[in-house]
């Protein structure tokens, strides 16, 4: 997989950008609270894939290759032009690209999106505040220093990424565990928010399928065919 640099033009709407091809190994999609617009290649068919709720073990059709561009909390939704409720682990055809020019963004991603985006009205940021905060503060915490009831937060979030404030913290935390390498696993869970190391385990199995220990050891669930 191949990693682009996201220009500072592009930084209000895109949090990352890869180019991958599938060489029949097995890999992992992890869960991700983000929504994701995915481009075959081969067939320039573009597909937007909802946040993702559980890790994904498969393996990938040989030299099948893909642009992917994960997207900040809640601007899928001001670019598709609808609440991205029903969204959540969901992978559906893209009809109408927002703006994008899908041979362009085939040959040359960077360009095509900054052509597409990069001068577009960026949307309020509650949402993207919202999530920041969620990090190390409860959903009642959050509403509170938003001004905002838990209701009303409540649906942000599931308009704006499809996912509770709730859930969207759960798996910002697990993919903290995941991002942190290296470490005591009481040290990690105390660094990601967790009440201490069991809980850590137990929300890391919950969305991994197997534990910390488990899965940095390589012993992980079994890869099927790939189906997006």
């Amino acid at each position: 997989m191949n990693s682009l640099n996201v220009p500072p033009a592009l930084l209000r709407w895109v949090a990352g950008i890869d180019v991958a091809t599938a060489d029949g190994s097995a890999t992992i999609d992890m869960p991700d609270h983000a929504t994701t617009l995915l481009l075959r290649i081969e067939t320039r068919e573009l597909i937007v894939m909802g946040p993702r709720t559980r890790a994904a073990y498969h393996v990938g059709a040989p030299s099948h290759s893909c642009v992917r561009v994960r997207m900040r909390p809640g601007r899928a939704q001001a670019l598709l032009g609808r609440p991205l409720r029903d969204f959540a682990d969901r992978a559906l055809p893209l009809r109408e690209p927002p703006g994008l020019d899908v041979d362009q963004l085939a040959a040359h991603p960077i360009a095509a999106l900054e052509k597409a985006w990069a001068d577009r009205p960026e949307p309020p940021a509650r949402l993207e505040e919202a999530a920041h905060l969620l990090v190390s503060a409860t959903v009642a915490t959050t509403a509170a220093r938003l001004h905002i009831s838990e209701r009303r937060l409540h649906t942000l979030f599931t308009d704006g990424t499809g996912l509770s404030p709730k859930h969207f913290a759960r798996i910002d935390r697990v993919r903290t565990v995941l991002a942190a390498g290296a470490g005591r696993w009481s040290d990690i869970a105390a660094t990601a928010g967790y009440y201490d190391q069991s809980h850590m385990t137990g929300e890391f199995r919950h969305f991994m399928g197997v534990p910390p220990a488990a899965f940095t050891a390589g012993q992980r669930p079994a890869a099927t065919p790939c189906t997006v």
